[in-house]
């Protein structure tokens, strides 16, 4: 880095403390400590690193909630896709995008990246490249002291009482933890797993197929010819990777008569819709998503591109894969189209919203309510993918399937893509997370007000600290006919008061 973009950086870094320093009220933390017998209890853990667990553990900050633990189960500097299995070559949101800075402008990703790269460079970028955005969200944890602990694996959640049990895998062995309220802020595959067909699993060798999802060494499959189910834009990313490694050939195969042209994401960034969707009723909520579902995304222009600059690749449509089966050491694939031979899979099929898939919560699985539970559509609106996300309260908490069954499900908040028929784009969207933390984090901090509120009134009613502390007449300067000020203005601002337009108008 160039020294005049460190001093930038630097003086950056001064500003975000300074706007802190600014907004810094009311600045008593507040929240009544806990105490268990065998381990430390926190008053909110969030599970993933991530940037809607670092934006969430930001915004408790502000609100001067501060015994709360970040954990994520990857090394640092790893959190998140961008540096793993995204396979995208940029982000495909707008570069102006806001949302982890809680509306800090000096906490902006625009605000970094002016001074990491410069003014001209900012004007001349069309999309984040994903490394850059990974290196932003590793800077923003930094600068904003993020309690942060990596390798640290959630495998299991129990209810004990007004708590959670936390047991953590970590480097040095298992660890208990426990926390009033738990934040899963675990990404797309937060309320589910990845799919794979079955008609994949358990017939192809597992080292002949890998869903997008996972880590692929694509050097390995230089030469070979590769199969991608899916329609998405990760088949694509996949597409372009392998073709970029090397391979021989690359065949995308869908089940629709067309790609889909039309992305109802860059529909869906507007105040409106992404501040107050959660308001609208069921079936509202219900016709939204469905639409949003059947239309899916389809690649961006310069990922489509990506693919197509090269002479062995050939995507075909309406040509879903009707039977796989391994014939000596080819995989047969068979399709409307006639059948087709790889050497290897990648399953674009993306992934299946159902908790009991989810370790740390599949013990209470069958009592988390989902939409299946609470709402049923009209005829002709069904939806079995839907019928399946998990029925959310207003701060993205579980409810329960029977009322009364499982109170300690209002303290685990879904922060992931399974959210998004509750509650919009939010935990796992940079395009919501503006309005999705501080909805969080808000729910959050009234809970906790509310369990404590009794303790509030009894500090309340005990409060004595006086701040009138004499009722004698000062025995200087004199009385005047006008009140006297608590403190005297400084020179400057009193002149200043006095030469203003309201000051002149008056005398």
């Amino acid at each position: 880095m160039k020294q005049d973009r460190l001093a930038a950086l630097e003086a950056l870094e001064a500003q975000v403390a300074r706007d802190l320093a600014y907004l810094d009220y009311p600045a008593r933390p507040w929240v009544p400590p806990r105490a268990h017998p065998d381990a430390p209890v926190y008053d909110v853990v969030i599970v993933g690193g991530g940037q809607a667990g670092l934006a969430t553990a930001f915004g408790l900050l502000r609100e001067k909630v501060d015994n709360i633990l970040v954990v994520d189960r990857n090394p640092a500097g790893q959190e998140g896709p961008w540096t793993t299995f995204a396979r995208m070559v940029t982000l495909r949101t707008p570069k102006h995008l806001t949302g982890p800075d809680l509306g800090i402008p000096s906490l902006t990703p625009r605000a970094w990246f002016e001074a990491r790269f410069g003014e001209d460079a900012w004007m001349e970028l069309g999309k984040w490249p994903k490394e850059v955005w990974q290196d932003y969200l590793i800077w923003y944890r930094r600068v904003l002291d993020i309690p942060v602990r990596n390798e640290w694996d959630l495998v299991e959640v129990l209810p004990e009482g007004p708590l959670l049990r936390l047991a953590i895998d970590t480097p040095a062995g298992p660890r208990t933890l426990m926390a009033r309220k738990l934040v899963l802020a675990t990404g797309i595959d937060g309320a589910g797993r990845w799919h794979i067909p079955d008609f994949i699993r358990g017939v192809v060798p597992e080292s002949r197929y890998a869903h997008t999802s996972e880590s692929i060494d694509f050097n390995r499959l230089r030469g070979k010819r590769i199969g991608v189910l899916g329609a998405g834009a990760s088949a694509f990313d996949n597409a372009g990777t392998a073709l970029e490694a090397g391979v021989a050939s690359v065949d995308l195969c869908l089940r629709r008569a067309d790609i889909p042209r039309v992305n109802p994401y860059r529909w869906m960034e507007f105040s409106g819709f992404l501040g107050h969707f959660a308001a609208m009723p069921d079936i509202d909520r219900w016709r939204f998503m469905k639409h949003i579902l059947d239309m899916n995304q389809p690649p961006p222009q310069d990922t489509f591109h990506r693919c197509a600059r090269h002479p062995n690749f050939a995507f075909h449509t309406a040509c879903p894969w009707e039977w796989v089966r391994m014939e000596g050491d080819g995989i047969h694939v068979a399709t409307p189209k006639g059948v087709m031979i790889f050497d290897f899979l990648v399953v674009g099929t993306g992934f299946l919203v159902e908790a009991a898939y989810r370790p740390e919560v599949a013990a209470f699985a069958n009592v988390i309510a989902t939409w299946e539970d609470k709402f049923t559509p009209p005829p002709g609106e069904a939806s079995a993918v839907l019928a399946r996300y998990p029925y959310l309260g207003d701060a993205f908490q579980f409810t329960e399937r029977q009322a009364g069954t499982a109170p300690y499900l209002a303290n685990i908040h879904n922060f992931t893509f399974g959210a998004t028929l509750s509650m919009g784009l939010s935990g796992a969207s940079i395009s919501g997370m503006k309005y999705g933390v501080s909805r969080l984090v808000q729910g959050v901090v009234r809970d906790l007000w509310m369990a404590d509120r009794q303790h509030f009134l009894d500090d309340l009613r005990c409060y004595d600290q006086p701040e009138l502390v004499s009722t004698e007449w000062p025995a200087s300067p004199p009385i005047s006919s006008t009140p006297a000020m608590a403190a005297p203005l400084p020179a400057s601002i009193s002149s200043f008061s006095a030469s203003t337009p309201m000051a002149r108008a008056r005398r």
